[in-house]
């Protein structure tokens, strides 16, 4: 069986901790991790880049902007990251989106720096990575408003309607630990309604560990748990979810596993 875990989070005070691990991450069977960057505040862009290059036959790392920081964002660093995106290394563009539950900037802030996030992606041809959260009809109306459609709706916690409208966009929905919690009724169903070639699977790491670890921090080797309840929802084995999900977040971010 043979894993990526489509989404993961690394800060400096996990560095320490990294190479560990990528190692239980390889013994659980990962082939793969996209290590996702984010802007920290006016020129502060994490060490997800540096972490990245440390491990390139394993991380693939984006940098964007949250929507919890879109206020913070200043020209400059607007410049900056389209400069950084334009590298090579970087696979994708975010996370980017709106985040209404906790609502850390403004909203125009946030679509304003959503906005600038997709047209980048386009101009770059490379996915967008979004984040959103009790936004979904704002969130399809810039992303159809903006003409993109490819990337992913990472950690994907809406309906069946949503996950329709994402799918009509031409996203991939990426699901974490979330879905195999209680009371989650309505995104099990969303995924026993998506297709399985339209599927990733992620941790969001450090958030978000699934059952049994709920509670405990993160990482990318309980991206398994995830791939198992999947699989249940869909009626499948895990490893045809490992395959399948493997091979959409290698064609969606460019690696090869």
């Amino acid at each position: 069986m043979r894993l990526v875990d489509s989404h993961c989070h690394f800060d400096r005070a996990d560095a320490a901790h990294v190479t560990a691990a990528l190692e239980r991450a390889r013994a659980a069977g990962l082939v793969h991790a996209v290590i996702v960057g984010q802007f920290q505040g006016p020129g502060d862009w994490g060490v997800a880049q540096e972490i990245a290059a440390a491990h390139p036959d394993f991380l693939t790392p984006t940098l964007g902007i949250h929507p919890h920081e879109a206020a913070r964002a200043t020209e400059a660093d607007l410049e900056q990251l389209e400069r950084t995106c334009a590298r090579p290394e970087i696979h994708a563009v975010g996370e980017a989106g709106l985040d209404y539950y906790y609502d850390h900037s403004p909203r125009d802030a946030q679509a304003r720096v959503f906005r600038m996030q997709c047209a980048l992606a386009k101009r770059l041809g490379k996915p967008l990575v979004v984040h959103v959260r009790d936004a979904h009809d704002d969130c399809e109306a810039i992303l159809r408003e903006e003409g993109v459609s490819r990337g992913v709706i990472h950690c994907f916690t809406g309906d069946t309607d949503a996950a329709r409208r994402y799918l009509e966009l031409g996203f991939l929905l990426s699901l974490s630990g979330v879905v195999t919690y209680k009371k989650t009724e309505a995104l099990q169903d969303a995924v026993r309604f998506a297709p399985l070639e339209r599927l990733m699977v992620e941790t969001d790491s450090p958030y978000l560990a699934p059952i049994p670890y709920r509670g405990k921090k993160n990482e990318p080797s309980y991206v398994v748990e995830t791939a198992k309840k999947v699989a249940e929802l869909k009626g499948v084995s895990v490893e045809q979810v490992a395959e399948v999900t493997t091979a959409n977040a290698a064609a969606l971010f460019g690696f090869t596993v």
